[in-house]
């Protein structure tokens, strides 16, 4: 029984990766830290931050999520299963003259569709964001618990083309960081 808990527990968690990471406590220092260090080649390098930034995907290159895109083809699908299912339930399956209204009466049934539209789309939404997100994982790593609440930290990880521990330490210590860390994540 224990054998087969840690071999479910070692495919569900995050593989992990050393990396460096400089902490700074103001979003236009990182984001400027961003820029400095992308310039001098960094490629993988990644940022965590509280809240979202809003210049910080174009600095690391970050694309455009494809999600809203998977919303939209769900959505216009659930759209298209609610009139077909709405339809064929009145009009084939169960033919019923209500109130005087034609078989397929279309405004009766759009909250159905609303609602399948809906449906659809949020839930492709949620399942395509666990999907990129390699969600579950167990037991995260962690790389500074302040980065939660009020601070920023921008990190190259270990497999970067030009990853060498201390020339970073002293760029981030350049760049204004207030702290650098060599952690796990």
């Amino acid at each position: 029984m224990g054998n087969a808990f840690e071999s479910i527990n070692k495919a569900l968690r995050s593989p992990t990766k050393k990396v460096v990471a400089g902490i700074w406590s103001e979003e236009k220092k990182l984001i400027e830290a961003a820029r400095k260090a992308k310039a001098q080649g960094y490629d993988k390098l990644d940022a965590i931050s509280p809240y979202p930034l809003h210049d910080i995907d174009g600095v690391l290159g970050i694309p455009r999520s494809f999600i809203p895109w998977v919303t939209f083809v769900m959505g216009l699908s659930g759209c298209t299963f609610g009139v077909w299912f709405t339809w064929w339930t009145h009009s084939v399956n169960w033919q019923l003259i209500i109130g005087g209204k034609p078989y397929f009466a279309f405004p009766a049934y759009i909250p159905i569709v609303f609602e399948c539209t809906i449906l659809f789309g949020a839930l492709s939404s949620v399942a395509a964001m666990f999907f990129l997100n390699g969600l579950p994982s167990v037991d995260p790593p962690v790389i500074d618990p302040d980065l939660t609440s009020h601070k920023f930290a921008l990190y190259v990880p270990e497999d970067d083309k030009q990853y060498d521990e201390e020339k970073l330490k002293s760029l981030f210590k350049e760049l204004g960081a207030e702290e650098v860390k060599v952690a796990e994540y």
